[in-house]
């Protein structure tokens, strides 16, 4: 298979599906005449023209409420925000209105428009700009909530969001965009709300999605290498809807688990994940869970201290070490 960057496979699926469906339009801020901030949609407006690839105001609020407005009109809107922290001055919009809006109409009104970005720290760029707010999206029903890690889950299930029926929130990562992986030709589609097995192990789970994924595989890695312990690796994929299925199949195979997220660890996706297992696979486990968050303070501007802040290789094989033990 092709070996293409996190970047191109977001750009091949948005192309796939603007090419397929003529409903399907890319919107928000310098995606068209400057190619994306982060250059995801490169040559898309040059492709596709102005109709399909629109260039927005600086106005969250704005341009996704004109979003939400459109698909409930038929159009398959994807909104591209600079960072997926300014989706607070649009949250009215997005968790009020687009989540609600297929209940309250009795199921008349659909609502597919996707919201994608980068949702992480790690970049440097302070407080405000380096949110990951997939709990917060998840505590509303009415919306679907995916983190790929992988170029190859962030084209399937890119895809797949723009064809569901209900608003999909779609969370990159910054520091995945140059990461590569295989990517097959022509037409797949992943599943919303199906998590994959990285990695087979038998001593461990680590859950994990996103970004955290990577520095767990590493971690798995140590582990077999330097304390010959098997580690099963748990991608979610997507935070809701949850396939606590996979999870709980994993658990009851190594009967210890560990879950690691780029997330404050107050009522974070782990604290639900945990509440999970204990709740549906108590006597399968040895050990307590442990849970490896971002440290709980605001994303530290300082580039070797935000490091530290953050999930790491080195502070996932602590943590697994000290579930093991």
């Amino acid at each position: 298979m092709p070996i293409i960057t996190y970047r191109e496979a977001v750009r091949h699926a948005l192309a796939e599906e603007i090419e397929r469906d003529k409903n399907v339009v890319l919107m928000g801020e310098e995606v068209g005449q400057f190619n994306g901030s982060y250059k995801v949609s490169e040559g898309l407006l040059a492709k596709f023209g102005p109709d399909r690839i629109v260039d927005t105001p600086i106005s969250e609020a704005g341009f996704i409420g004109l979003g939400i407005g459109a698909s409930m009109l038929g159009i398959r809107p994807v909104m591209e925000l600079m960072f997926w922290s300014f989706y607070s001055v649009a949250f009215d919009q997005i968790l009020n209105n687009a989540a609600n809006v297929r209940y309250m109409s009795g199921g008349l009104i659909n609502c597919p428009i996707v919201i994608r970005g980068p949702a992480n720290g790690g970049t440097n760029v302070g407080a405000t700009h380096s949110h990951t707010p997939e709990n917060v999206l998840a505590n509303h029903p009415g919306v679907k909530v995916v983190v790929p890690a992988t170029p190859y889950d962030a084209k399937g299930l890119l895809k797949s969001a723009i064809r569901d029926n209900d608003p999909v929130m779609f969370l990159e990562n910054t520091l995945l965009y140059g990461e590569r992986g295989e990517v097959p030709d022509g037409e797949y589609l992943i599943p919303l709300g199906k998590a994959d097995v990285k990695r087979e192990g038998t001593d461990l789970t680590i859950v994990t999605y996103g970004r955290s994924v990577l520095h767990s595989l590493k971690a798995a890695e140590i582990l077999e290498k330097e304390h010959e312990t098997s580690v099963e690796v748990v991608d979610l994929r997507s935070i809701r809807p949850l396939d606590i299925d996979t999870v709980l199949t994993s658990v009851a195979k190594t009967h210890r688990v560990l879950i690691v997220e780029e997330q404050k660890p107050f009522c974070s996706v782990a604290t639900q994940v945990a509440y999970m297992i204990q709740q549906e696979a108590f006597d399968e486990l040895d050990a307590p869970i442990k849970r490896l968050s971002t440290v709980d303070a605001p994303a530290i501007y300082s580039p070797p201290i935000e490091i530290e802040q953050l999930p790491n290789p080195e502070r996932v094989l602590k943590a697994a070490l000290e579930v093991l033990a």
